[in-house]
């Protein structure tokens, strides 16, 4: 079975759509009717997206139960086909059509889990780097530590969400009970992978702002200054960053010489 290939598009087309017809083209050498080959391999095709879904979205399909997840997998197949023959790439929209798909209107946290869980997934394939010694930062002479720089590891995310999804993952995730949790509250989320463990944290306040700055290469007077202003720890929110393996090195300023 083929289609020509002028119709290569409508061939991806149908595959995802039950309700389209068999594309122009489409033919058999021989024996079985086209029609009953395409739905097989359409069938195929449906569960393979579906399964890549449910392995990277664990904590979305344990929140709706499977055969919802299934169903809604599907109908998001169909109005987002994949892009890339990497499987574990597929998904990346799949929490902005949580947030607009109607059946999951009742669970208005659903789409901030997603965001999570492709967080984590985007952890878990970045590349590798030892994380950063915390002896190294006791070794900086004090009038140096505020324009130090941090170098953020390949594998740090950071994210603001509406809701408790942070912690909504990490206990799905370690197989805690979501039972008396107020999904109802904002959370600032670090997803950090300093060896092969994917870990998923709730910052304290100033967190985003202290994080957010040292990630985009700000020294570190100006994330302190940031997290104070968002009545943040300073001790507190470094030893995360040294606990989380969130960074790999630091970055001092080179001394400078008198004339």
């Amino acid at each position: 079975m083929h289609a020509d290939p002028v119709s290569s598009g409508a061939f991806a087309a149908a595959l995802l759509a039950p309700d389209q017809p068999l594309p122009d083209g489409l033919r058999m050498k021989a024996g079985t009717p086209p029609q009953k080959r395409f739905a097989v391999y359409r069938n195929n095709v449906s569960i393979s997206l579906v399964d890549a879904l449910a392995s990277i979205f664990p904590t979305v399909q344990n929140l709706v139960g499977e055969d919802f997840f299934r169903a809604m997998a599907r109908a998001y197949g169909t109005s987002s086909p994949p892009t890339s023959p990497l499987l574990f790439q597929y998904g990346e929209s799949f929490a902005a059509f949580l947030a607009t798909f109607p059946p999951a209107a009742d669970l208005p946290f659903l789409a901030d889990v997603a965001r999570i869980e492709r967080l984590w997934l985007d952890a878990f394939h970045a590349a590798d780097a030892n994380p950063l010694d915390p002896a190294a930062l006791a070794s900086i002479p004090p009038e140096s530590l505020a324009a130090t720089a941090f170098m953020a590891h390949p594998a740090t995310r950071l994210i603001q969400t509406r809701y408790a999804a942070g912690t909504i993952v990490a206990r799905d995730r370690h197989g805690i009970s979501l039972e008396g949790l107020d999904p109802d509250r904002t959370e600032d989320v670090l997803v950090a992978r300093p060896h092969f463990d994917v870990g998923v944290h709730i910052l304290p306040l100033g967190g985003y702002a202290f994080f957010s700055a040292l990630s985009k290469g700000s020294p570190l007077g100006t994330a302190c200054q940031a997290a104070e202003e968002a009545s943040g720890d300073i001790a507190a929110l470094l030893q995360i960053a040294l606990a989380t393996g969130a960074f790999t090195a630091l970055q001092v300023p080179a001394e400078r010489t008198a004339p």
